[in-house]
């Protein structure tokens, strides 16, 4: 009997635990839906299993929206494309519900299995599906609808993509602002697939009124339309349609649509050509630049070295570098930090000479900012300045100002520098760092505040990486370990923390050498920090150390802390020892 009713199984337990009050047991079952489907089979799948998904109306979105995405890898378990079409009903109760995402993934899932449908198919069932959603009572189906368009398209007849384009055109003009968004945003690739002749004629009066909506929400949609459709259209079109609804746009009332603007304006300029750049594109861009909410100004400044590059340098000098220059001293920190960010790349695109005359006051004044990112920002890229200006003007001009803010009075900052440090030493060479940087790293060790005397402590560990042992045996480690002497305890618990960084990048030879006799001297110190340093120190080159150097040196040392009078040294030195025989079994 078991036997007999075996198939009937798998859909009964699912049945009863969609049903289940637990929601988690109603997402695994949908979860394991390829499971039950390749129990039941093709046939029974796609005559059980899909109607019984229809059917369910689960009114957890969680559970719907694992539906959703499941439905959209199904197309296998219900016997190839050919049957594909059975699995459009559920997704189509989906595409209506009211939480987006549910839906968006019910669309994302129709556009999946409708493009591996077969032409005939899509006539037949996947169009009837864009025309009911587009017709549908609820703005939520027509909202659906918008994304389906473009897979539906291609595969229409003559009359039935002419009733394609005037149903979408109905949508953009639509009551609910949620539809002429949905609309509005999926136009680009609903254009992509139209033939150029209605392109320019039915698409672009579409394209017309959503420019002009009374929204901004759909206003700023339109313009990442204006993209796409102007990589769709020959220039000479580009220039008549799109050019002037940009310009509009980059004046319109709303700070939104102006921010889109900005964002996108550097891709219309590929699309319209050189001559229009300059006339109307490059007056568009300087007034964002000028924006008087600090939001567009923040936009158009991220882009400034993007649009410099489509010009030649003489209309950037001439036009956009003014306006940097007044972005270098704006009231935002936000756009002085998004300029900060970009503008180093501005070096290559306007040349040597005009960069030293230029730009260089610029980046001076930006490193002098008071707010820490907007100094970041410059010092992160100055190899992008030193490969146009060379090494020579850039440590003339730049590097006392560095120097500075490596001596600034607020801790953070010193910090920022000391990290950058490394970077700068590989963009600037191991000559010109011995010259110039060197001398601070050393100082740092022995700063004030305890987070710079570790950042300068990992500092020279990362350089060591940077320019090799060989390097550091002659200019980190003598300097390092002549300070373990310092009368003061804490600067000593810094060069034993140095020391530990430094073992492995230096290796086992030198470490034995010169390393460790200085923290083996340590752990005679009068101070209890520092003989409980000494044995965390220990315990970390134990791994590093060859054993017979472990045994006749590090565990004596330990053995003796461990019986010092002091409590956390005896702590520290008997987890050292535990450490030790724990590395020693195991290798």
């Amino acid at each position: 009997m078991a036997t007999v009713d075996e198939p009937l199984y798998p859909i009964a337990v699912l049945i009863d635990e969609l049903k289940n009050e637990d929601i988690q047991l109603r997402l695994n079952s949908i979860r394991r839906l390829s499971t039950i489907a390749r129990a039941l089979g093709e046939e029974r799948t796609r005559k059980e299993l899909i109607p019984f998904l229809s059917e369910n109306n689960d009114d957890e979105d969680e559970v719907l929206l694992a539906m959703a995405e499941e439905l959209g890898v199904f197309i296998p378990y219900v016997g190839g494309v050919e049957h594909a079409h059975v699995l459009l009903p559920p997704l189509e109760t989906l595409s209506t519900v009211e939480e987006t995402c549910v839906r968006d993934k019910a669309v994302e899932s129709l556009c999946r299995i409708g493009a591996q449908m077969k032409e005939n198919d899509i006539v037949d069932f996947f169009i009837p599906v864009v025309k009911r959603l587009a017709s549908g009572e609820w703005f939520t189906a027509r909202v659906s609808s918008c994304g389906l368009f473009h897979i539906a398209y291609p595969s229409a007849t003559d009359p039935l993509k002419t009733e394609l384009r005037t149903i979408y055109g109905q949508l953009c003009q639509d009551d609910m602002p949620m539809v002429r968004r949905a609309a509005a945003s999926n136009l680009g690739k609903f254009a992509a697939t139209i033939e150029q002749s209605h392109l320019k004629t039915e698409i672009m009066s579409i394209f017309d009124d959503l420019t002009q909506d009374d929204q901004d929400s759909v206003r700023l949609l339109a313009v990442e339309g204006c993209a796409a459709l102007g990589k769709l259209l020959e220039p000479q079109d580009c220039v008549a349609h799109i050019l002037p609804v940009i310009v509009n746009f980059s004046q319109d009332k709303s700070w939104r649509v102006r921010y889109m603007v900005a964002n996108q304006l550097y891709e219309l300029c590929e699309a319209v050509g050189p001559e229009p750049t300059r006339a109307d594109l490059v007056p568009a861009y300087v007034r964002l630049l000028r924006d008087n909410e600090a939001e567009v100004r923040i936009a158009a400044a991220g882009k400034v070295t993007k649009f410099c590059r489509i010009l030649s340098p003489q209309l950037a000098i001439q036009h956009i570098l003014p306006c940097v220059k007044e972005l270098s001293s704006d009231s935002s920190q936000h756009v002085r930090s998004a300029l900060a960010s970009v503008i180093m790349g501005m070096a290559p695109v306007l040349g040597k000479d005009a960069t030293i005359e230029q730009l260089l006051p610029i980046f001076l004044s930006l490193l002098k900012d008071e707010f820490p990112d907007v100094r970041l920002n410059i010092i992160s890229k100055l190899d992008q300045v030193n490969q146009v200006i060379g090494i020579d003007l850039l440590s003339q001009s730049l590097l006392p100002a560095i120097v500075e803010l490596a001596e600034d009075r607020h801790w953070r900052v010193r910090l920022a520098i000391i990290e950058y440090i490394p970077l700068l030493a590989s963009q600037l060479g191991v000559g010109f760092f011995d010259d110039k940087l060197g001398a601070l790293c050393m100082q740092w060790l022995e700063d004030k505040v305890y987070s710079i005397r570790e950042a300068a402590a990992n500092n020279l560990k990362r350089l060591a990486e940077e320019f090799g042992p060989e390097w550091a045996m002659q200019h980190i480690i003598p300097q390092v370990l002549e300070k373990i002497n310092n009368p003061h305890y804490l600067y000593r618990m810094t060069i034993l923390q140095a020391i530990s960084f430094l073992a492995p990048v230096m290796g086992a030879e030198i470490t034995c050498q010169k390393l460790l006799p200085v923290v083996i001297n340590s752990s005679k110190d009068r101070v209890p920090n520092i003989k409980f340093n000494v044995a965390k120190v220990l315990q970390s080159l134990v791994p590093i150390l060859d054993q017979s150097v472990v045994e006749k040196t590090v565990k004596p040392c330990l053995v003796e802390l461990s019986e010092d009078p002091d409590v956390d040294v005896r702590y520290y030195a008997n987890q050292a020892l535990q450490a030790c025989d724990q590395i020693m079994m195991s290798s």
